[in-house]
């Protein structure tokens, strides 16, 4: 829907200023890209087989090589969650990384995972603009509430002017 939207301004802008339909076009293609990928990870089945087969470091490192700015992961677990905690860390992340793609400014993000006691913590980073807020829209207050789900908890720092921190917590379970 969005990407209908997205190409629907493109195509309104187009006599005005081919330069940002331009742009904007170029823009949902490389989301068409992504979204067919997802599609293609989703067909494998519930989690992208680099998930089900390596873990989630190999599998953030993927996200983060799609990211359209440089992302370093650091990934410390002393072993793998429950396939259900990895799937929900792993589309979390995803979504995070999305989010600094879209709507940051950010020159650099970091993603870091790890276990403290019963809790898993990921934590995505960017040097971006900020202003990120759960009641802005609709995305980050969808995440909170997934996450809410699992008893898991979403935290936002994002003063204006950034940079960003978007700490994510769920239950560990081995």
């Amino acid at each position: 829907v969005a990407l209908a939207m997205d190409l629907g301004l493109a195509k309104e802008k187009l006599a005005e200023d081919p330069q940002a339909a331009a742009r904007m076009v170029d823009e949902a293609h490389g989301e068409v890209k992504t979204a067919l990928q997802e599609l293609r990870d989703l067909a494998r089945g519930i989690h992208p087989a680099v998930l089900t087969d390596r873990g989630l470091d190999a599998a953030l490192s993927a996200v983060a090589a799609r990211c359209t700015v440089p992302v370093s992961v650091e990934v410390d677990l002393p072993a793998r969650p429950v396939p259900a905690i990895e799937g929900i860390a792993y589309f979390t992340v995803s979504e995070l990384l999305q989010n600094v793609s879209k709507h940051s400014g950010a020159r650099q993000a970091w993603v870091d995972v790890w276990r403290t006691g019963d809790r898993l913590l990921l934590q995505v980073r960017d040097d971006g603009h900020g202003g990120a807020d759960t009641a802005a829209g609709r995305g980050l207050a969808g995440l909170t509430e997934r996450l809410d789900a699992v008893d898991g908890i979403l935290a936002v720092d994002s003063p204006a002017g950034g940079p960003t921190t978007i700490t994510a917590e769920l239950p560990w379970r081995a």
